[in-house]
């Protein structure tokens, strides 16, 4: 009895699969799809200081773009070019840059800061005092700076071809250490791209994000991939116990978020950018290595980033076949 449900979704999808056009005498699809025009491709992060044999362990597994933190503040044009060079020499494209570490900028004075966790509980952090550097911040003081900060650099950004993404808030609670949190919802998303009407103000989508907040993410997708104000894609699951407060990060195929059909909607929008299966879980493969490094606090090594690449590839794939 155990295997008679699979053996008749078995039969269905064996008797729809015999049917399908493919083997009907219609033209088949190239195969395996290509990464080209119009067509999400993938990315992984690293360190700006990555050697040799970190880009050859990228190439290794089919990954040709890498995004990273970038220099120290002040970036130069001299020093942005350096890095991207070094990369290219490894047969990797520098397709993103992430800048933090400018508080004062945020909270309009003069200062710098930044954290994560694979799994959160609200009831755990909301006492946490304002941190001694940054204070406290109400929502309209946030959203004062930021469009302040919007309206000036959007469009210089737009001059020179550069797209920025802002991610959202993770945990998204709408207080944190005392301060209001402005991308703690997806109001707050809407908001934020309304500040300046251009591809240049766009946003980091990230699905599990979404689902964090009881948001459909492929509804979410759409409303922003529409607009084309997805300058970035974080591909990642989750399993949420309360809305906003608590969740846990797992493995891209044991999560609440639908990731193949997230894919179907990049795809289906034509988006052209990059894809990042980010926050490798932990696996014994890694952990069992001298010296072992997590890619991510909590998180796994090379062993779990290849597990993501590959759930990814084969997303990617089905949905460009579809």
């Amino acid at each position: 009895m155990t295997w008679t449900a699979p053996r008749r979704r078995f039969f269905r999808a064996a008797g729809a699969f015999a049917l399908s056009p493919a083997f009907a005498g219609a033209d088949p699809r190239d195969w395996p799809p290509a990464e080209g025009e119009g067509v999400p491709k993938l990315c992984l992060g690293t360190g700006r200081g990555a050697d040799e044999k970190e880009m050859r362990r990228f190439k290794q597994i089919g990954v040709d773009h890498v995004l990273m933190g970038g220099p120290e503040i002040p970036w130069t044009e001299a020093g942005l070019r350096a890095l991207i060079e070094r990369f290219r020499a490894g047969g990797l494209a520098v397709v993103n840059l992430m800048i933090a570490d400018f508080p004062n900028t945020l909270y309009g004075r003069p200062g710098r800061g930044g954290a994560g966790m694979t799994a959160y509980g609200y009831e755990r952090s909301k006492e946490l005092p304002p941190l001694p550097d940054e204070g406290s911040h109400t929502l309209e003081e946030m959203w004062r700076n930021v469009t302040y900060f919007l309206k000036a650099v959007v469009p210089v950004a737009e001059h020179a071809g550069v797209r920025l993404a802002l991610h959202p808030n993770d945990p998204p609670v709408p207080l944190s250490r005392g301060s209001e949190q402005i991308m703690a919802s997806l109001e707050g998303w809407k908001r934020l791209v309304g500040i300046v009407d251009s591809p240049s103000n766009g946003i980091t989508y990230d699905c599990g994000v979404t689902c964090e907040m009881g948001e459909d993410p492929v509804a979410v997708c759409r409303f922003f991939g529409e607009r084309d104000r997805i300058s970035h894609v974080h591909f990642r699951n989750v399993r949420v116990r309360t809305r906003y407060l608590e969740y846990t990060e797992v493995f891209p195929d044991e999560g609440q978020v639908d990731m193949f059909a997230v894919m179907k909607e990049l795809v289906r929008q034509r988006y052209p950018r990059f894809v990042y299966p980010e926050h490798p879980r932990a696996l014994d493969a890694d952990r069992e290595q001298p010296g072992f490094r997590s890619y991510y606090p909590g998180g796994g090594g090379y062993a779990g980033l290849v597990y993501n690449v590959a759930y990814t590839k084969a997303m990617l794939q089905a949905a460009l076949s579809a």
